[in-house]
């Protein structure tokens, strides 16, 4: 077929994708063969889960839109406010359960200390992640772009910083779920839940001193870790109260 031209514009934060490039975040792409909008967007290194909302030619499409002449497409992340089209947006605010791949350790352990739900295995590979990422109906949290392109992913977030306590406030952000946060209800071990328990049933686990100054603990219903107001707690609780204060600037 005739070779044909799509001129992309990337909105927001997604020129962070395209890496050397200059400005304005503006690609022209130039095809001999019908494409979907998807691999177009792609084809520019900005993975699918990133992108909110698609304009082609100033009408809204969605990633399987088949691409076969000259086109000008405008491409938004999430957190774009077109009212108008709000119905058109392309991904969901509303996850609250999550899988992070191993190189995001220190992010799983803020938002397990948050209260949420963060699937985590060092050593998985991406095959494993995936898996599981489909299985649970969780959302992606990766740096590798690759792994969120596969067709499979349908909601995921690759953090911009290299920071934990910044990928925790973009993945707040992202995903909505400040209003969420339930400090120290999950296991940061395990993930699991945690509940009160009296001290008469753990207090045989207990260290000499523990037993003497603490009367409040919660016991994961999953591994058995123990928790309570002791000295790791208090500097838990100012990682807490860091975030909350960085969250709301």
């Amino acid at each position: 077929m005739k070779p044909f031209t799509v001129r992309l514009n990337f909105h927001g934060d997604l020129d962070f994708f395209l890496g050397s490039r200059p400005g304005s975040g503006v690609i022209e792409r130039t095809l001999t063969e019908k494409t979907s909008a998807k691999d177009v967007i792609e084809s520019c290194g900005v993975p699918h889960p990133e992108v909110d909302l698609i304009l082609l030619d100033a009408q809204p499409i969605d990633f399987n839109y088949t691409l076969a002449n000259d086109a000008e497409m405008a491409v938004f992340p999430v957190g774009t406010f077109h009212p108008q089209i709000k119905e058109k947006q392309l991904q969901s605010s509303s996850i609250k359960s999550f899988i992070a791949d191993g190189h995001l350790g220190k992010l799983t352990r803020n938002l397990r200390l948050l209260g949420f739900d963060v699937a985590y295995d060092q050593n998985a590979h991406d095959q494993q992640l995936l898996d599981i990422m489909k299985r649970e109906s969780r959302a992606l949290l990766t740096r590798d772009r690759r792994l969120l392109m596969h067709a499979i992913v349908q909601h995921g977030y690759c953090p911009r910083s290299q920071n934990a306590d910044e990928q925790t406030i973009e993945v707040i952000r992202r995903f909505d779920l400040f209003e969420s946060i339930a400090p120290f209800t999950r296991c940061l071990r395990c993930n699991e839940t945690l509940r009160e328990v009296a001290k008469a049933e753990v207090i045989e686990k207990l260290e000499p001193l523990t037993k003497i100054y603490y009367e409040q603990f919660r016991r994961c219903t999953s591994c058995g870790q123990i928790y309570w107001a002791g000295s790791h707690f208090s500097k838990l609780q100012k990682r807490l109260e860091e975030i909350r204060a960085r969250f709301s600037r």
